[in-house]
């Protein structure tokens, strides 16, 4: 396996244990000083995480889902050097009935065979609605 089919591999392994809700194996993924930036205006949501931090929203976000998790898949990937642009589709059930699915944009960059940096592009429109907003 060549560099860029292995950063694409290390890519996908984070979706996988994201969709698990593995947020340790999502950490082992990632370099110490790597960070997840969440595009949009949402206070309290957008700006840029540190590892440690992204890693405590997603352990905290884990208890709206029904299944613990949010499902994340791969549609599409590219890579070329140490980027990895990848389209994805989430799913997920909110234990208040509402149902969370988008589409993303990630812009995964890797260092040394792990992920150093992400940014999430996705309907923030929807985020918010799905998250944030009153019944």
């Amino acid at each position: 396996m060549n560099g860029i089919e292995r950063n694409k591999a290390a890519a996908a392994a984070l979706l996988e244990a994201f969709s698990r809700g593995d947020v340790p194996a999502m950490v082992a993924l990632m370099t110490e000083d790597a960070t997840w930036w969440v595009g949009g205006n949402i206070a309290g949501l957008s700006g840029t995480y540190r590892r440690d931090e992204f890693a405590a929203l997603v352990e905290g976000a884990k208890a709206a889902y029904k299944t613990g998790a949010l499902k994340i898949w791969p549609t599409g990937m590219v890579a070329e050097g140490d980027k990895v642009a990848v389209e994805a589709q989430s799913q997920a059930e909110l234990h208040n009935g509402r149902v969370y699915a988008n589409t993303y944009h990630l812009l995964v960059t890797l260092r040394d065979g792990r992920i150093c940096a992400v940014k999430e592009y996705c309907d923030t429109l929807h985020m918010k609605q799905i998250f944030f907003d009153p019944d």
